[in-house]
């Protein structure tokens, strides 16, 4: 079976994979507010997604199985310096690109000191809620239509992307007052967010860093190192 069709097999009739409508990016900001909860119910529906006969964390291969055995080992594996590919050898960025060690090292602890909260936290997840990958129609649906960065793990890391994507949003500030109202319960919500969103940054920062992106760089800097005064305020 491929892995869309176990996908399929795993989400309920709710999610849309072949969404009809535009690029969510092209949302205004006061449109995104106004239909926000439709995001969050669709993202809440891929989370309520029977994963019993999955074991393990991380992304899915072709045949929908995880790598890792645990949260921790799939986090900190992120950023091994081992691993063929891309990224082999990453640590050499430090000093010969925008990628500062400083940095990277302080929010890779305040990552790691936080994983225990996020440890047995196992959901399906999209992995990869940016804007330009979300379809809507700003009234009723909300589709993803890309799956390629889908696996097991905490469903507050969907959330983050997005706030990372779009900071000004406002996305964890939405999100909790969405849960309020739909008396949702989401246990060590702040520091499992601030885990997942040091995670997904300090990986995004590496990428950006990677291709010269000075902007996003600059961009993404600023997000992670305001996040946490934002998410104690709630």
């Amino acid at each position: 079976m491929s892995k869309d069709n176990i996908l399929r097999s795993m989400l309920s009739e709710k999610v849309n994979m072949t969404p009809n409508g535009f690029v969510a990016d092209q949302l205004t900001p006061d449109q995104f507010w106004n239909c926000h909860e439709l995001f969050f119910d669709s993202l809440f529906e891929v989370h309520a997604s029977d994963i019993s006969g999955v074991e393990g964390y991380g992304r899915f291969n072709e045949d929908c199985k995880t790598e890792y055995g645990s949260c921790k080992e799939f986090l900190v594996d992120t950023f091994a310096e081992d691993k063929e590919g891309y990224w082999y050898n990453w640590g050499e960025m430090f000093g010969t690109t925008l990628l500062q060690r400083d940095f990277f090292e302080q929010y890779y602890k305040e990552m790691e000191e936080r994983i225990p909260y996020c440890e047995g936290k196992r959901y399906l997840v999209n992995n990869f809620t940016f804007f330009e990958k979300m379809i809507t129609d700003g009234k009723t649906t909300v589709g993803f239509p890309d799956w390629s960065f889908s696996g097991i793990g905490d469903f507050l890391i969907d959330f983050a992307i997005m706030d990372l994507n779009k900071p000004y949003l406002r996305i964890p500030e939405l999100l909790v007052e969405y849960c309020k109202k739909k008396n949702i319960f989401i246990p060590d919500f702040k520091e499992r967010f601030l885990c997942m969103a040091y995670y997904k940054g300090i990986d995004g920062l590496r990428w950006h860093a990677s291709i010269d992106d000075a902007e996003s760089c600059t961009s993404m800097m600023k997000s992670i190192s305001e996040l946490k005064e934002r998410i104690n305020a709630l």
